[in-house]
C-alpha cells in the first residue's frame, strides 16, 4: 500500500478544528481521493488501473479526498455496494482542473450570480463542488467541513483514464482500522496522513472558501 499513515490521535493535534479546509493526502504531483464501490467495479479498476466494465460514465460520480469523510459515507467499508474501497492517486493538475470548473451543488446568495445564473452554470458544467460536516471516527459531526467533488460528462471520462497515476484497493486495511474503532481502540487508529491544501491561486481558493 502506497498511502503514507499516521496515528489519528496524533494528527487530530494538528487539523483545523473549523471552517472550510480541502483535507487530503498530496505533493506537488499527486493527490489521494477515495471511492467505494461493490466488488466487481472495484476489482476491474484494480486489475486494469483504469475505470471500466462495469463503472458507469452515465452517472455523476463523487470523489473524496478526505479519509474519514469516506469512512462515514461507506460505513468504514460495511454498506452494501460500498464494500470495495479504494486509494486512487491523481495527477494534481487533473484534481485542480476538477476544481476550477466546478460548480456548487446548491445556490447560495454568496455566489455572487442569481439563481437562474447559477441554474445554467449547473446544466453546462461537468463538475459539482460540495462542503458536508467531517465526520469523527465513530461517524459524529465535526464543526470543520469536508469537501467532494462530483464528476460527469467529459471530466468523468478523463478521471476514468488519463488523470489516474495509481488505483489501490485498501479494503482490508479499511477493515483493520475499522476495527480498533469498534473497540474504542483509538490510540491503535492508524489513517492516511492528511494537511489542509491550499492553492496558489487566491481566486480559486477564495472560490473554495478556504483559509
Amino acid at each position: 500500500m502506497k498511502l503514507k499513515l499516521k496515528k489519528y490521535k496524533e494528527q487530530i493535534e494538528d487539523w483545523p478544528k473549523e471552517g472550510h479546509h480541502l483535507m487530503a493526502q498530496y505533493d506537488d504531483e499527486k493527490i489521494i481521493v477515495y471511492q467505494s464501490y461493490r466488488k466487481e467495479i472495484g476489482e476491474f479498476a484494480v486489475r486494469n488501473q483504469y475505470f471500466g466494465g462495469p463503472f458507469s460514465m452515465e452517472r455523476m460520480t463523487w470523489i473524496k479526498p478526505n479519509f474519514l469523510w469516506m469512512m462515514y459515507r461507506n460505513g468504514w467499508g460495511k454498506k452494501e455496494g460500498q464494500e470495495y474501497v479504494l486509494a486512487i492517486h491523481l495527477k494534481m493538475d487533473a484534481f485542480r482542473n476538477y476544481l476550477e470548473n466546478a460548480v456548487y451543488s446548491s445556490y447560495n446568495g454568496r455566489l455572487g450570480i442569481s439563481r437562474e445564473e447559477w441554474q445554467d452554470e449547473v446544466k453546462a458544467s461537468s463538475a459539482r463542488l460540495q462542503w458536508d460536516p467531517d465526520h469523527d471516527p465513530f461517524g459524529s459531526k465535526q464543526e470543520r467541513r469536508a469537501i467532494q467533488i462530483g464528476l460527469r460528462n467529459d471530466l468523468i471520462k478523463s478521471f476514468a483514464r488519463k488523470d489516474l497515476i495509481l488505483i489501490e484497493n485498501i479494503s482490508e486495511f479499511v477493515k483493520e482500522q475499522r476495527q480498533f474503532v469498534l473497540n474504542g481502540e483509538l490510540d491503535q487508529l492508524m489513517l492516511p496522513e492528511e494537511k489542509p491544501l491550499l492553492f496558489d491561486d487566491a481566486d480559486l481558493n477564495r472560490k473554495l472558501r478556504l483559509r
